[in-house]
């Protein structure tokens, strides 16, 4: 399952998301449950009013301890972010904070759907390659702005399979096989949308390199369960990918030769 993404070895095709878990012991459970070498966080949740640091729990351990604790890697987002502007400074302050070039860059145009704004994004992006910066783009599934994300200097797209914690799934699977088709050798993870190990199965057996959501876990009755529920589907979409699946037929194929016998014979 390893492979490698933006210069790193990943041992594991699950990002998560931190958002949104009842309580912190949940949290750490949720990302040993799901073996993720990359979790996401939000600056803008983690800051405190007035403090300029990461917010502790009630135990007085920081965020940034139990994500340390985990062994994976942070990925830092823009998200709550309505322009270009906006989206670069907060960029700039996520590598002061978190002490990563990592970025999941997050400019939203619409605040009904949460869907990406391409207008705002593709530059937003260029800057940030600019500042040295490894842009994660979440973006929609459309192909000609992803393309020209490529043509920035993105190296990894993280198209959504639906508007945020909307858990509808993977809403438009063409769009998703012709970003995989025409862009195969760059690093895709669906990102959004997410809403049970299925989808997750479904989006690896495309052939995309891994899955990101967060509320699917998050929200479940128990966090850590449904995280390893993921894992494992995750796992076994991946697995049927590099097996190569049978093509549908519209007719029935028979199993067994016509000479009744199960196997041919020289």
């Amino acid at each position: 399952m390893a492979f490698d993404i933006a210069g790193t070895t990943l041992n594991s095709r699950f990002f998560l998301g931190t958002a949104g878990y009842p309580s912190p012991h949940i949290l750490r459970q949720a990302i040993q449950a799901a073996g993720a070498d990359v979790v996401t966080v939000s600056l803008k949740r983690q800051l405190a009013q007035g403090t300029g640091r990461p917010v502790e729990n009630a135990s007085g351990q920081g965020f940034l301890d139990i994500i340390r604790a985990s062994g994976a890697h942070l990925l830092p987002n823009t998200a709550g972010c309505y322009t270009a502007d906006e989206a670069v400074t907060l960029a700039q302050m996520t590598r002061e904070v978190f002490d990563t070039h990592w970025i999941k860059l997050e400019v939203i145009g619409d605040s009904y759907t949460l869907q990406p704004d391409p207008v705002e994004l593709v530059p937003a992006a260029a800057r940030l390659v600019k500042l040295g910066f490894e842009v994660f783009p979440y973006c929609t599934d459309d192909l000609v702005t992803c393309l020209r994300l490529l043509d920035v200097g993105c190296r990894i797209l993280m198209p959504w399979g639906a508007p945020i914690g909307s858990g509808q799934g993977l809403v438009n699977p063409y769009a998703l096989r012709t970003l995989r088709e025409r862009i195969p050798d760059v690093p895709l993870v669906v990102d959004a949308g997410i809403g049970s190990p299925k989808d997750a199965t479904e989006a690896m057996e495309m052939g995309f390199d891994a899955v990101l959501l967060n509320s699917a876990v998050s929200k479940a009755h128990n966090p850590s369960l449904m995280a390893e529920a993921f894992r494992l589907a995750i796992q076994a979409g991946r697995k049927a990918h590099e097996a190569g699946i049978i093509a549908k037929q519209d007719l029935a194929v028979p199993t067994t030769p016509v000479t009744g016998r199960p196997f041919i014979l020289a």
